[in-house]
């Protein structure tokens, strides 16, 4: 969205395109003042390839202080999205502005706000990690005189210090993928943008990674691709997802963990439970028989019948055996919103 600016006129209106400009400016400063913690603002984002639409009017904001998780699974978008966001794909449409500057219309200046690593880290196998670093740097134009700071600082919060006079071809996966993303912050970029940072790493290095990008959060506003599901819980502030280049979910994480919580109930019992008692129940939606001695019964949210089907169940003489509430995990809301999408006919979803 395009601010403009209201003509105010100062002691008359002989001046009127001064008050113009000076109102411009003024209403930009007030607009930059409030937005001071906006870091990404992506407005109706689109990319073809030939006839294929790979992200389709995508449209969300990062934070200062944000791990924004972009889910979505293989050939979604993500890549696509993660792409275009750092200025190394052009948009076909839509709008990007990183720090409140157009990334299409000052591409260097945008681009000096971001800190970007790849799905396959860009990292020289025959360089050591400190001559890596050092050019990295001098890619991002840090002064000469910040130059060797600016690398201590990525190396000691990469857990890099140990191993900066050795060639990154001899360091493990674990140790290049912190090499690339020392590479992302060496230049303190407001925002940090991960692609997959996880993929093909072991169990150890995971959780390395993980602290790693938590750390980062609290000082930037930091971009997480993945389809790595328990990796969103952990580490994520805020929750997306996406599927076939479209956005179908954006929350809170607190928003999600709400959505998880339970809405309905599996009741098991001796004798076979009759449906129209526990149909009445007040909160209750729907009842479906599971089998000859259990029901699953759906309630509204927010509220719990739990009780009221205990007493009735004791009131017929049914025999309790189970009563437990179900949750839906986040890869069950994963599921149900992307199968929900392929029912979408290919028309519509256009």
């Amino acid at each position: 969205m395009r601010l403009y600016g209201v003509g105010i006129c100062f002691g008359g209106c002989h001046e009127q395109n001064g008050a113009v400009a000076l109102s411009t400016q003024f209403s930009h400063v007030i607009y930059a003042m409030s937005n001071n913690d906006l870091l990404v603002k992506v407005e109706n984002l689109y990319r073809y390839y030939d006839d294929h639409c790979a992200v389709q009017d995508l449209s969300f904001e990062l934070r200062k202080g944000e791990i924004l998780g972009f889910l979505g699974p293989n050939g979604a978008g993500k890549s696509t999205t993660m792409q275009m966001l750092s200025g190394n794909l052009a948009p076909s449409a839509g709008r990007i502005l990183i720090n409140g500057v157009d990334l299409l219309d000052e591409p260097k200046r945008a681009k000096s706000a971001i800190g970007y690593l790849p799905e396959q880290p860009p990292v020289y196998a025959d360089l050591t990690v400190d001559e890596y670093l050092n050019y990295c740097a001098r890619l991002n134009r840090v002064p000469r005189n910040k130059l060797s700071n600016a690398r201590q600082d990525a190396k000691e919060r990469c857990g890099l210090k140990e191993v900066g006079h050795r060639l990154i071809g001899n360091l493990s996966k674990g140790y290049q993928q912190r090499v690339g993303i020392a590479q992302a912050i060496i230049h303190s970029p407001a925002v940090v943008i991960l692609d997959e940072p996880t993929v093909g790493l072991d169990p150890i290095q995971i959780r390395e990674i993980r602290t790693l990008i938590t750390e980062l959060g609290k000082e930037h506003g930091v971009i997480l691709s993945t389809h790595i599901l328990p990796e969103v819980q952990t580490i994520c502030s805020r929750v997306q997802i996406i599927h076939k280049g479209r956005l179908l979910y954006n929350d809170t994480l607190s928003g999600l963990t709400q959505r998880m919580q339970s809405t309905s109930l599996v009741l098991a019992c001796r004798l076979a439970p009759e449906m129209k008692f526990i149909n009445a129940l007040p909160d209750v939606k729907s009842v479906e028989t599971l089998d000859e001695h259990r029901l699953r019964i759906t309630f509204i949210a927010h509220t719990n019948p739990a009780e009221a089907v205990a007493a009735e169940v004791v009131k017929r003489g049914w025999g309790l055996l189970e009563l437990t509430p179900e949750r839906k995990s986040l890869e069950q809301i994963f599921v149900d919103l992307t199968a929900a999408d392929e029912a979408v006919p290919e028309e519509q979803a256009a």
